[in-house]
């Protein structure tokens, strides 16, 4: 065991000798640890001689997606059972089975998913080792991803929820609660776990970060993943950071360092690191062949390490007798059996239900996922689609910001955060002066990192909190897209045992008299194509509010896209529609009524459309869709149906567009309405260049806009 120095942060003076006094032997239930390791290479044995034999196995009872523990067993086990307070979570990966044994997976269960039956993690949607755990009363398994690093940001933002409910929301049933993320020492590359480090750290957040170091990232050896090999000793020089280092085949020396982690976590010294190695006694997953890159005697020195006979060598006979370890195997092989026999009499997935859960259902006999707020506490929140009268006017950006103002005060539970989002009020100053109002727990900034703004939101809307992230601008959410994505599946492929609510502020688009590829980009047609995302596209103020509260108040991850010309011009002002308004998604605005052609468009070029429009009395209705995932198919169509015309306007760029599905929608089910093409006005496929003269030359102006409408009409 090496016990590293820890650094000098205000959080990390206890000495090692004083931690490790504060861990008792006693509260190791070694039969129990024992059983689930067991239980896990009995699992992982069962599994790779099925797929080993396969030729002789129904299709059905392979495992076609099978990833060994083997070997990590013994070390997951000992963290799972000092993981018992009521609001931990584990956010774990692909390796981690042993860990969700012993927080309460069943052996059915834990069979049942790999195979893609019915039940089980996903109902049969996901790969089996992409697990999830809720549990009301006891410690959670954040949902898994299948990509590597994800599974740090959110266990950070799990974390600082924990902060937040303890600390803001005065809730004392969260204090002493950690998050603990578990990674092997390919991901400590990845950002997400430089990302979530720096969280963790600066922040001094209750975290526990667990790697289990087998040298090989499928076949690449840990000196190229960091420098040396050995995270742990790299981090030394980290302030702020609890860092220990073993040996993970050692179950006295594993229990112990895992203890004074953990620890020192609980007692609000903020973040800890513990890096323990562990031999790979398998190949990567079941396709893969590791005689490929090693030889035979790197793999004979890992079977040497085999952590299961340290195990034994442990317990009997200090613990256990011969005979009881014998009745120990005895019961692990009757319920391992057991369990199979169950995960195979149940049934394949129903496909009918396949389409469900991508959005929220709040029908009477829909379960709640676990995360958001709860539907009591969004009724109790009610809204209204009523705009009041008489109000004052304001310009877009006070819209947004009067509408933040009022449900942070309404919402305990909701939260504003991103890159100078605090005390400069947002690079746009949308968020201008909340902070000073709401304090720094609840309108905060974030290190530079989109990936850890969106990993951290999704962890705290698990934890039940509203997060509001921003990311400056559009094209900055590139290096959140796994993030992202994870996200809007989240409820789909855990079949609504989860679910992460969050709202993503995004500025982007053309600005005033300027352009250029990075500050301007439009792209909103990648967020319509994502799984589980209601995206906004408001043209104007009181839209913006309705929208935006609607968001705030639901059950689904919006994209609130905030138009750049419209925060830097007057363009978009309007009426404030009052502090209960709301604009349910998918419901299009009719802004002109007309008679010969439908003109359907969104965001900043609706106002160019409406100058259009304006040179043709009575004769263009003008749509506004306002969101376009979801879309109001039905007012599109129906006015087409009226018009027998079409034109869809936008500012993304003209291929593959979101003006294509509006126009094949409308070519299939208003074809025998049409009395001309559906034509598109939209960007040229080009970047959005700077200058102003290069600007307008690519953008739809409101002449081009009706000469378009005029040309249309004449057909």
């Amino acid at each position: 065991m090496t016990t590293l120095p820890v650094p000098r942060g205000s959080h990390s003076r206890r000495s090692a000798k004083a931690q490790r006094a504060a861990a008792p032997e006693h509260r190791f239930d070694w039969r129990r640890i024992a059983y689930n390791a067991l239980v896990s290479r009995a699992l992982d044995d069962i599994e790779e001689a099925t797929n080993k034999n396969k030729a002789s196995v129904r299709r059905e009872d392979l495992v076609l997606y099978q990833f060994s523990a083997r070997g990590h067993e013994v070390a997951e086990v000992i963290l799972g059972s000092l993981i018992d307070h009521k609001h931990d979570a584990a956010s774990a990966y692909y390796r981690s089975r042993p860990l969700l044994l012993s927080l309460g997976l069943s052996i059915e269960d834990a069979f049942a998913s790999p195979l893609g039956r019915s039940g089980g993690f996903s109902d049969g949607r996901d790969i089996g080792v992409v697990c999830n755990l809720p549990n009301r009363d006891g410690p959670i398994v954040l949902p898994m991803s299948g990509d590597v690093g994800s599974q740090y940001t959110p266990c950070a933002g799990w974390s600082q929820a924990i902060q937040y409910h303890t600390d803001v929301l005065r809730d004392d049933s969260w204090r002493g609660a950690i998050g603990v993320v578990l990674g092997g020492e390919g991901s400590v590359a990845t950002n997400g776990f430089w990302s979530s480090l720096t969280m963790a750290t600066t922040l001094s957040l209750p975290m526990l970060f667990y790697i289990e170091d087998n040298g090989l990232g499928i076949s690449v050896p840990g000196e190229l993943q960091t420098p040396g090999g050995d995270i742990a000793r790299n981090l030394t020089a980290f302030g702020n950071l609890f860092v220990r280092s073993g040996d993970g085949t050692d179950p006295d020396e594993t229990a112990r360092l895992l203890a004074e982690c953990v620890d020192h976590v609980r007692a609000g010294n903020g973040p800890a690191l513990v890096r323990l190695t562990v031999p790979r006694l398998c190949s990567h997953s079941g396709p893969d062949n590791q005689r490929g890159y090693r030889t035979d005697e790197e793999i004979a020195a890992d079977a040497q390490r085999d952590p299961l006979p340290r195990l034994r060598a442990h317990l009997v006979p200090a613990m256990l007798s011969e005979k009881e370890w014998s009745a120990l195997e005895s019961e692990v092989a009757r319920d391992v059996q057991a369990g199979l026999d169950a995960a195979r009499a149940r049934p394949s997935p129903d496909p009918s239900t396949v389409a469900r859960w991508v959005f929220a259902d709040d029908s009477a006999n829909s379960p709640e996922a676990y995360g958001g707020l709860s539907r009591a506490e969004r009724a109790a929140l009610g809204g209204n689609t009523s705009a009041e009268s008489g109000t004052d006017v304001v310009r877009f950006a006070e819209a947004v910001r009067r509408t933040l103002r009022h449900e942070l005060e309404e919402n305990p539970k909701l939260l504003v955060f991103g890159e100078d989002v605090g005390r400069k009020g947002g690079v746009h100053l949308v968020t201008e002066a909340l902070q000073k109002q709401f304090g720094v727990n609840r309108v905060f900034d974030t290190s530079l990192s989109e990936e850890g703004i969106i990993g951290r939101a999704v962890g705290m809307a698990i934890s039940g909190l509203m997060p509001v992230a921003e990311i400056q601008f559009r094209k900055y959410a590139d290096p959140a897209t796994e993030q992202l994505n994870n996200c809007g599946t989240l409820r789909w492929r855990t079949a609504n045992r989860f679910a992460a609510p969050i709202v993503v502020r995004m500025p982007g688009g053309f600005g005033k008299d300027v352009g250029d590829p990075w500050h301007s980009l439009s792209d909103e047609v990648r967020f319509a194509h994502a799984y589980g995302w209601q995206v906004a596209m408001p043209s104007n103020a009181a839209d913006a509010v309705g929208l935006l509260r609607s968001a705030m108040r639901g059950a689904n991850p919006t994209i609130f896209f905030e138009h750049r010309s419209l925060l830097m011009t007057s363009d978009g002002s309007a009426r404030y529609p009052g502090d209960d308004y709301v604009v349910p998604f998918g419901s299009a605005s009719v802004v002109r009524e007309g008679a010969d052609i439908t003109v359907v468009s969104w965001g900043a070029l609706m106002h160019r459309c409406i100058d259009a429009a304006a040179q043709f009395d009575g004769r263009v209705e003008l749509i506004d869709l306002r969101s376009i995932a979801p879309w109001d198919r039905e007012a599109v169509l129906a006015s087409v149906r009226k018009t027998g015309r079409c034109m869809i306007v936008h500012e993304d760029n003209l291929t593959a567009g979101f003006g294509a599905e509006i126009a094949a929608t409308v070519a299939k089910d208003a074809f025998w309405h049409l009395d001309a093409p559906v034509d598109r006005v939209a960007v040229e496929d080009v970047p959005m260049p700077y200058h102003q003269v290069l600007l307008e030359a690519v953008l739809p102006s409101a002449e081009m806009i009706a000469a378009r409408i005029d040309a249309l009409l004449s057909v």
